[in-house]
């Protein structure tokens, strides 16, 4: 069996989403998002939303999944605790943060844009120098450092300003607010930045939160999406013109599901399933919209407002990488039901072969390998592994430091999978960025005990601590992993290649 290595140019490092991490939410003339309303929640208690209506009467409903009523507006109440509003104050700390990271030995750092910080309202003419300056210096400290950014410019959430008076993404005028944000970016980031992602998880998007509406249907996930991929064509196009050698890809949550059985209805389903996922990436990767698009859309009675250049932007817009997230996998078969309706692109069923984590997440290093393959078989094209990373329980000692073997023992199997991918499978993959690396509010229950980092944050799951940074012994692991050119890691005997 021959020895197996990582290239060279291979990057290595973590990421953060800024309303996870960023706080200052009064600073530097930032503008209210969408996700600015949403409260904290926990595993078995959902997070929620607080809205006010036009006659003035406050409610509050679960965030995810839902529509809000027509009409419905987010306002933040001071009986609620909204993570977003502080996270863990990245925004103050970034300098550290990224100097940790350097030490470490990370050559990429994933970080995303507040759009308010740049137009707080999101429809000015000139963007705010104040959040044009903060990214600049977080781009500097980067380069510094000579790591790499990679700039997500949209991360799950729009202007309140935007969705409140125009109806967010589905209003086509969004994309021209969204273009004056990239340009504002690769004017004065540019000549410093090279990989840039237009939308994260653009597959999972839906109602006020992320789109910026108050429907949470078929018709606005499809109409929306529409909208995003016209904005994101027309933003690589932009992005080639001004800044020469640059690379822009999307996000896609890629998490996979496998048949549970070998019953065809089974394997079929499965199949269906995962165009859920692929018909937002052929049509961005690709450049026009899949054959079976037509069947998704009729079965969900929903017509695309196609107008006149659309497809024409589409085709010269393709993405030049994929990058995704994968944390699990889980199973389907036919009568497969899914909880959030519009988000049929994974289901919670386990797989009884695996092991869970606290929060019931399947751990499956080989999941890593199979999307690489299954992604590059179809398009051909770079892939940049986005997200990836294990949510857990960390027990700190009155030091701040955590013992989380768990964790290296995760990033070593994952690892493995994604060098024989590289080396055996021959997939082009650009790098790597775990999520999470410096600890941050977890979006899907807004808690703080649900830990993915590197570097640990003391703060409990309501703002509460010092947000004094310690470095766990899987940053040491990690460190000494980078140091050795992924060397440490030791050769499997199975390398299940045919």
């Amino acid at each position: 069996m021959r020895h197996l290595s990582f290239p060279k140019d291979f990057l290595w490092g973590g990421g953060l989403a800024d309303f996870q991490a960023e706080g200052g939410y009064e600073e530097s003339g930032r503008g209210l998002t969408t996700l600015d309303f949403v409260t904290d929640g926990s595993h078995t208690e959902p997070r929620r939303i607080t809205y006010v209506m036009p006659d003035g009467t406050k409610h509050v409903q679960p965030a995810r999944g839902r529509a809000l009523p027509d009409g419905a507006r987010g306002y933040l109440d001071e009986n609620y605790y909204y993570p977003s509003l502080h996270a863990v104050d990245f925004a103050f700390h970034y300098k550290e943060d990224i100097r940790m990271l350097a030490e470490m030995g990370s050559s990429v750092f994933r970080f995303s844009i507040c759009w308010t910080r740049i137009f707080p309202r999101g429809d000015e003419e000139t963007p705010n120098e104040k959040g044009l300056a903060f990214y600049e210096s977080i781009v500097d400290e980067c380069r510094k450092y000579k790591i790499e950014p990679l700039i997500t410019i949209c991360h799950d959430e729009i202007p309140a300003y935007l969705a409140d008076h125009y109806g967010g993404w589905l209003n086509r005028y969004t994309i021209d607010c969204y273009l004056k944000l990239c340009r504002a970016l690769f004017e004065r980031l540019g000549s410093r930045v090279k990989y840039w992602i237009t939308f994260n998880e653009i597959n999972s998007l839906n109602g006020y939160i992320s789109l910026g509406c108050t429907r949470y249907d078929d018709y606005s996930r499809y109409v929306g999406a529409h909208h995003m991929f016209i904005a994101s064509a027309l933003a690589v196009k932009m992005c080639h013109e001004m800044i020469p050698g640059s690379m822009v890809g999307a996000m896609y949550a890629s998490s996979p599901c496998y048949p549970l059985t070998c019953k065809p209805k089974d394997v079929f389903k499965q199949m269906q399933v995962r165009r859920r996922t692929f018909y937002f990436s052929d049509v961005m990767m690709r450049g026009y919209y899949p054959g079976y698009a037509k069947t998704i859309l009729e079965e969900a009675g929903v017509t695309i407002p196609m107008e006149e250049g659309d497809e024409e932007i589409l085709r010269e817009g393709t993405l030049d990488f994929y990058s995704f997230s994968c944390y699990r996998s889980t199973t389907v078969n036919e009568n497969t039901v899914f909880p959030i309706k519009g988000l049929e692109i994974m289901s919670m069923d386990t797989n009884p072969y695996l092991e869970t984590t606290a929060w019931g997440w399947p751990k499956d290093p080989m999941s890593l390998r199979y999307v690489l393959n299954e992604v590059w078989d179809r398009y051909q094209k770079p892939l940049f592994i986005a997200e990836n990373g294990l949510g857990e329980i960390d027990k700190a000692d009155e030091n701040g430091y955590v013992e989380d073997d768990y964790r290296i023992e995760y990033l070593k199997e994952h690892f493995k999978e994604i060098r024989k991918a590289i080396c055996l499978d021959g997939v082009k993959v650009l790098g790597y960025t775990m999520w999470g690396c410096i600890d941050l509010v977890s979006l899907g229950t807004g808690e703080m005990k649900k830990r993915y980092g590197w570097i640990y944050v003391d703060m409990d799951d309501k703002g509460n601590g010092s947000k004094k940074r310690t470095k766990k012994k899987s940053w040491y692991w990690m460190k000494e992993f980078l140091e050795s050119g992924g060397e440490i890691l030791a050769q499997d005997d199975d390398p299940l290649i045919l």
